[in-house]
């Protein structure tokens, strides 16, 4: 009351002025949020075009992103075994934390926390990164439980073939003298060490066919989601600089899931529906995003809880696929920390592939 007294004993347009200058802050912070629909009926024949050269441009870097990795496997120095693989490996692995740590997750945290949501309980809880933090855990799930699922799946099998192998061999030598008993039990332990060796290589295998799938998941949901957000935009201006960065944003992760895809070692047939499944899933989403155009408003509490949730859950995945699946299995490997040069390479490329697409945060 004491501060609108002065007001109040002047004039009628100087109490206007007054009451106008108290209330500009409030008007300014209630301005922030837009929660209604903009109108660009008058670019929306321009923004059509965009949309389309977005489809056709992000259609190509995704597919040229995600199989390069897999043509080079016809190249002898890019192949898993040698040492420049790690440094490529390193380079995705950097570019798939970037996209969960610069691109995802604060975009989650923007929609979950948006003015345009109601404060109960929106405002009073950090869904972001409780979801995401879910994520990561059921991630860590799905991945242990396949991985053991297939392990016992193998070693089942090979437990039987080995019962009938020995029963053959015992029926084998049941009348015969045992001699050569110094040669027979070398080649029983040289057969028992490729036995093991085997297994090994199998369950590595099987482990990065899990590891590949989980991953190729994780970037198909954020995928669908920026897509509709483009093909859902109306404004030129905003389409133009998304279609550029996106294309690139596309390129980098195709090679990191390639990378992954590749070390896998799936069958060809395989290997062409991930990558094809990877390639169509932004350009899907923009197609989708220009059918809703008409009534989807990015700002509605159902878009943005929706949109928010499942980024918090793609974040989750990529952070720890990059982190756990990725990095820490490779730069705790003997190989890498046996080699000095090696290891140097792959923090760079790591540190080199992060940067990349941090960059392309400022305009995606």
């Amino acid at each position: 009351m004491t501060v609108l007294q002065p007001c109040s004993d002047s004039s009628n347009s100087l109490n206007l002025v007054c009451l106008c200058f108290l209330l500009f802050p409030i008007v300014l912070v209630s301005g922030e949020c837009s929660c209604e629909v903009e109108a660009f009926e008058e670019y929306s024949g321009e923004a059509l075009k965009y949309k389309l050269a977005a489809i056709a441009t992000i259609l190509v870097a995704g597919a040229l992103g995600v199989s390069l990795p897999l043509l080079s496997k016809k190249v002898p120095s890019l192949r898993p075994e040698k040492d420049i693989f790690f440094m490529v490996k390193a380079f995705a692995a950097g570019v798939i934390l970037a996209t969960g740590f610069i691109h995802i997750l604060p975009e989650a945290f923007d929609r979950l926390t948006s003015p345009c949501l109601g404060e109960n309980p929106w405002g009073k809880f950090p869904f972001t990164g409780f979801v995401a933090m879910m994520s990561s855990i059921g991630t860590l799930m799905v991945d242990s439980f396949a991985t053991g699922y297939y392990k016992r799946q193998h070693f089942n099998k090979n437990k039987l073939v080995g019962v009938d192998h020995d029963e053959e061999r015992a029926d084998e030598h049941a009348g015969h003298v045992h001699v050569h008993t110094h040669a027979t039990h070398g080649h029983a332990h040289g057969g028992s060490v490729d036995h093991s060796s085997h297994d090994l290589a199998l369950l590595e295998l099987i482990r990065q066919r899990v590891v590949s799938q989980v991953l190729e998941l994780g970037i198909v949901v954020h995928s669908v989601i920026i897509g509709i957000s483009l093909g859902a935009s109306e404004n030129p201006d905003t389409i133009k600089p998304l279609l550029a960065a996106l294309s690139f944003h596309q390129f980098f992760e195709g090679m990191g899931l390639g990378g992954c895809i590749s070390q896998a070692e799936f069958k060809s047939r395989s290997m062409a529906i991930m990558a094809t499944f990877f390639s169509l899933t932004t350009p899907v989403g923009i197609a989708i995003g220009i059918g809703i155009s008409s009534f989807y408003n990015e700002n509605s509490p159902t878009a943005l809880v929706v949109q928010g949730t499942f980024n918090s859950a793609s974040a989750g995945i990529l952070i720890y696929m990059a982190l756990v699946d990725l990095l820490a299995a490779d730069f705790m490997s003997p190989i890498l920390q046996s080699n000095v040069r090696l290891q140097i390479g792959a923090n760079l490329s790591l540190l080199l592939g992060a940067g990349c697409m941090s960059i392309l945060a400022k305009w995606a």
